[in-house]
């Protein structure tokens, strides 16, 4: 972007408002509002259906909620959490089918067991265990998955930054 002396010289009206001008939004002091980047990893079956649904209804959940499909709750290792954080993450959520309904028949009890001890994990290595969090979403349920989005980015906003686990090499 090409900058002409006059307007180097002239401060920005939104600048002087108190207002950051790049986004447009009301910072009082300067300093922007954080918002906290939430990784989702959603069931193909029924916590996606679930996320559609909830989008088909004009059910509104943050644009920060990032999700990632996965075949099945069953199909996410720790090391996915983990590295999630590490790039930078704030908050986790891995929704996956209610237990007894998985389309695989028992993926949801694995995923289960596996965020248990992955939550034992956390507090070892200085996490907060709040970050991590675990739901059961069917896929009529797409306004509880929306409830439930906001709910936890609310959640995420008022512990602050996570900045336990975060690669250096990731910031901007």
């Amino acid at each position: 972007m090409l900058v002409t002396q006059e307007q180097k010289q002239q401060p920005a009206a939104g600048a002087a408002a108190g207002k950051d001008t790049a986004v447009g939004k009301d910072t009082g002091t300067g300093a922007a509002a954080f918002e906290p980047k939430i990784v989702a990893f959603c069931c193909n079956w029924c916590s996606y259906a679930g996320a559609d649904g909830a989008g088909t209804a004009r059910k509104h959940y943050p644009a920060n909620v990032k999700i990632i499909k996965v075949p099945c709750s069953g199909r996410v290792r720790p090391l996915f959490i983990l590295r999630a954080f590490q790039k930078g993450a704030d908050g986790v959520i891995l929704c996956g089918c209610h237990p007894g309904d998985c389309h695989y028949m028992t993926g949801n009890y694995y995923a289960r067991r596996r965020m248990d001890l992955l939550l034992s994990m956390l507090d070892y290595l200085g996490v907060a265990k709040d970050r991590l969090r675990v739901a059961w979403v069917s896929a009529s349920e797409g306004a509880r998955f929306a409830d439930l989005m906001n709910e936890f980015t609310a959640h995420i906003a008022s512990l602050g930054e996570n900045v336990k686990l975060r690669d250096m090499r990731c910031r901007k």
